[in-house]
């Protein structure tokens, strides 16, 4: 019987347990998460030439990663020889969206301040240097939405939701010193602030006033309050319910002049235990 095993000195890269080769190309499971991230920034699909370009792997490793993840149904290929989400891994997402606790109970306070402020309502977690947005209602039909997405990512220093989790860390300048460390923050618009004596000041008064403020921090024409949301512990926040508002539609005064509705809509999920 013709022995069909690949000989040991072909597959050394891959099990050298690194995830890379010598190259530094990605190998293994590093090439196939990369192909299924990749896949997921084209929801129309995407070839298989521009992958591998993008990839920066050989077309047959990069064919064989996505034989693999079409296996598993998390890839698929469309009429045009597209590459996309397979279906099965969207129901693992979707399922296990709609399982989270937070999700589950926040998603009502969001769907009423979107109806008060006829602004978008968001919920948010750190994750790291950044936020990553776990629930959105947007306004009703025929307001401007923003292009914001669930799983989407901002940079904490420059967000309400951001500031507001950040300061219940970083209760020190040094604190805030070591955090920003040899990496210094992006200076998303010409309001930005991103230097340590800056970020430490906006910590400090985020944790006097009790809620976060983006002042066009992030995005032109965007303000935002966040205030905390104790799902998981009464004394640290899971997360920020936050208020995003077009600066001519909804000032940012409005949003302040506003946050004792903005608490009662989030009731006991507002409240700390301290």
């Amino acid at each position: 019987m013709k022995d069909t095993r690949t000989p040991n000195h072909a597959t050394a890269p891959e099990d050298s347990g690194t995830g890379r080769a010598d190259d530094n190309r990605l190998v293994g499971s590093d090439r196939v998460l990369a192909v299924l991230k990749e896949l997921a920034r084209h929801p129309d699909g995407i070839g298989l030439e521009e992958l591998t370009r993008v990839i920066d792997s050989p077309k047959p490793t990069v064919h064989r990663a996505l034989g693999a993840l079409r296996r598993a149904g998390l890839a698929d290929q469309d009429a045009r020889g597209h590459y996309v989400l397979g279906d099965e891994f969207l129901r693992m997402a979707f399922a296990h969206h709609e399982a989270r606790p937070e999700h589950v109970r926040i998603r009502p306070v969001l769907e009423t301040l979107a109806a008060r402020f006829g602004e978008t309502a968001h919920y948010a977690v750190l994750d790291g240097r950044e936020v990553v947005y776990r629930a959105k209602v947007d306004p009703p039909s025929g307001a401007v939405r923003l292009a914001s997405t669930i799983g989407g990512r901002a940079p904490a220093h420059a967000t309400a939701v951001g500031k507001l989790l950040l300061a219940h860390r970083l209760d020190t300048r040094e604190a805030v010193e070591q955090w920003i460390a040899d990496a210094p923050l992006a200076r998303r618009t010409s309001r930005t602030v991103y230097m340590v004596e800056g970020l430490h000041r906006e910590l400090e008064a985020t944790r006097e006033r009790g809620y976060g403020v983006d002042d066009q921090e992030n995005e032109v024409g965007i303000n935002c309050l966040a205030l905390p949301v104790y799902v998981t512990s009464r004394t640290t926040p899971s997360g920020a319910v936050s208020i995003s508002a077009l600066t001519f539609r909804t000032p940012m005064k409005a949003l302040v002049d506003a946050v004792d509705d903005i608490r009662r809509a989030l009731g006991h999920l507002g409240e700390s235990g301290r």
